[in-house]
């Protein structure tokens, strides 16, 4: 599903080159829950950023779905973000005075006005975010938890090939954190929706199939589910 090639990314400040992304080489299953970790400026949020096609690389491949986004120009990367990809962001970045439903339909919008069978699947959506009821409540009167399932089902609508997420949880305690990430493994079990994840917390990175570990711009360690150490590691790391 993702296949990224000696990816890099520079970054100019003055007369000083940054390299944040140092030839990162990485391959995404479809169906796959990803956890990518790493401290701060260690280019985890970057490369995030690069999947999205909110930025471009300084030199190497992305390749999403068959489709090189490093090979398209910005609208084209546009299209083929607001099509194929979702964007859950930390701090929800709803449109405040919109309700929930209008919120959640706001990308379908690009491509045309909405039939029933879209407000049918806005509704589906609404239902299996657990937020029945609320569909015309406006979002600054959502509590963080709420405005957030709001963005996960916003990113869904379009039925995404790929699901990618930054810090869902940053802003929410851990028994509202849990819930968030309950969604997300639902809609990866069910749906077998991908997903890349960026992250802080190792709770949050255990419900992933593999954590990424990144240091200094490239992959430092990556552990997966069916490693015998998995659950050790966790465990350790959360110590």
């Amino acid at each position: 599903m993702i296949k990224v090639n000696n990816l890099k990314r520079d970054f100019l400040q003055g007369q000083q080159r940054t390299q944040v992304l140092k030839g990162i080489d990485l391959a995404i299953e479809e169906g796959e829950f990803v956890a990518i970790m790493g401290p701060s400026g260690s280019g985890k949020s970057t490369l995030l950023q690069l999947l999205a096609g909110l930025d471009v690389p300084t030199d190497g491949d992305i390749q999403i779905n068959n489709k090189f986004l490093n090979k398209m120009n910005e609208k084209e990367r546009t299209i083929f973000r607001r099509k194929k990809l979702g964007f859950v962001f930390q701090n929800y970045q709803l449109l405040s005075t919109l309700t929930v439903e209008e919120n959640i339909a706001f990308p379908l919008h690009a491509d045309g006005k909405l039939t029933n069978e879209k407000s049918k699947m806005i509704n589906a959506l609404i239902h299996s975010v657990g937020l029945e009821g609320l569909n015309h409540k406006r979002a600054n009167l959502l509590s963080g938890g709420q405005q957030q399932r709001v963005a996960i089902a916003r990113a869904l609508v379009n039925n995404p090939t790929v699901l990618l997420a930054d810090e869902p949880t940053g802003n929410l305690d851990r028994a509202m954190a849990e819930e968030i990430l309950g969604l997300f493994l639902k809609f990866h079990r069910q749906n077998k929706q991908t997903i890349v994840m960026v992250t802080h917390d190792i709770f949050a990175a255990g419900f992933a199939d593999r954590i990424i570990l990144f240091r200094d711009g490239v992959i430092d360690k990556v552990i997966s589910r069916k490693d015998s150490d998995y659950a050790k590691y966790l465990a350790n790391f959360m110590a």
